[in-house]
């Protein structure tokens, strides 16, 4: 596998869509998005034009040659509404003006590459000539590869953007979107993703991303273990840990976030305990959880990815945790019914139940996008389903 940077502006158009667009093409065909910068917004470079331009690197591994994924990259500038000259398509230096996509090779690996435009090929000279001199490309670039040694030049990103002697306006551009639901949490049985996608929500909307912290419980190891012996004192020891936490997050003021995204709710620890204590210890469990969190503010929207017990022991599987790997499908399958059997029940609180089944939304950004969208939605109290296709009597 290579590495390449790529560098993608716009200033026609929705040119924040526009680049979206362009990641989600260039990750289906030229490979896996390993890194992007912040999107930043910059005065036209060379020319002048009212329509400032939005600009954002990013980062692949490919399996293509230089060659190839210039030809991909200029189909997809074409596919997204750029209008090229055809006297320019043999030659490196395009005019400069407003475009609706340009997608610029800037490194494949540290190779210098230099070939001619033909009647039936582009020019193509790597590292870009031009990168030096740029800094709409120089500061993206520091934000994701500061050290990046340039092959020619020898000297890091940082280096060149501070010896650069480009002096237009660019800066950052907030593109965070807006909740309508100032506290999100994110539910569902192990191996499900609720906190990948928890801190992948808090990076795109600002907020406090607040994750449970069970790696650190000692009796969650045993537990897997020897359940009957250690389901008392591990979940003791959980609700003791998810007050702490939620107590020092919830209730302190935060001048800095609007928004709190967690990967928990509270209500899970009666949940697991009730299916994992005895009937007359589950009671006592209760009544001391009610007293606990009678204070703690309930989530504005409750998300709960839904997934079937062998999807759920695939992902278990593949991310390797030992003191999980022996959990049976069977378990995976009452806690399921758990938290469903428990969303009948609640009253006065918004639960929106995603089937996540067939969606990726780590590795592909157009299923990140489709969460997104629900999450924009207004819903009612109670519970909402969508794309869930599970019993028809829930």
């Amino acid at each position: 596998m290579s590495s390449i940077f790529l560098c993608l502006g716009s200033n026609q158009g929705d040119s924040l869509e526009i680049l979206e667009k362009s990641r989600v093409l260039i990750e289906k065909r030229v490979g896996k998005m390993l890194d992007f910068s912040p999107v930043f917004r910059s005065e036209p470079w060379g020319f002048e034009s009212p329509d400032w331009f939005y600009n954002q690197v990013i980062r692949c591994e490919t399996l293509l040659s230089p060659s190839e994924i210039l030809h991909i990259i200029l189909n997809i500038e074409t596919e997204l509404g750029r209008v090229r000259d055809s006297k320019h398509q043999r030659t490196s230096d395009v005019p400069y003006e407003s475009r609706m996509i340009d997608i610029d090779i800037l490194y494949f690996d540290n190779e210098i590459i230099h070939i001619e435009g033909t009647d039936h090929s582009p020019a193509l000279q790597i590292p870009h000539k031009h990168i030096q001199n740029r800094r709409f490309v120089l500061m993206p670039l520091c934000e994701i590869a500061s050290d990046f040694v340039h092959p020619v030049l020898k000297k890091t990103s940082l280096e060149l953007l501070y010896n650069c002697e480009d002096k237009s306006r660019v800066e950052i551009c907030n593109t965070a979107q807006k909740s309508k639901y100032p506290y999100i949490a994110i539910e569902g049985v192990i191996g499900v993703g609720k906190t990948t996608l928890a801190t992948m929500l808090s990076e795109t909307f600002g907020a406090k991303l607040v994750l449970e912290k069970f790696a650190d419980n000692p009796f969650l190891p045993k537990f897997y273990e020897n359940q009957d012996k250690y389901a008392f004192p591990l979940e003791l020891s959980f609700m003791a840990e998810r007050f702490q936490q939620l107590q020092n997050d919830l209730l302190s003021p935060d001048l800095f976030h609007e928004i709190v995204v967690s990967d928990y709710i509270t209500e899970k620890s009666l949940i697991f305990a009730g299916k994992t204590l005895p009937e007359d210890v589950f009671s006592l469990y209760t009544k001391l959880f009610h007293i606990i969190f009678a204070q703690l503010p309930k989530p504005d929207l409750l998300v709960y990815l839904y997934a079937s017990p062998e999807k759920l022991k695939q992902n278990i599987i593949k991310r390797g945790r030992d003191y999980e790997q022996n959990i049976k499908l069977d378990y995976l399958a009452e806690l399921q019914d758990g938290y469903l059997e428990h969303f009948k029940a609640v009253q006065n609180q918004r639960i929106l139940i995603i089937d996540v089944n067939n969606l990726d939304f780590v590795n592909y950004p157009e299923d990140f996008s489709k969460i997104l969208n629900l999450l924009q939605e207004d819903y009612p109290i109670g519970v909402s389903i969508r794309n869930l296709h599970i019993s028809d009597e829930f």
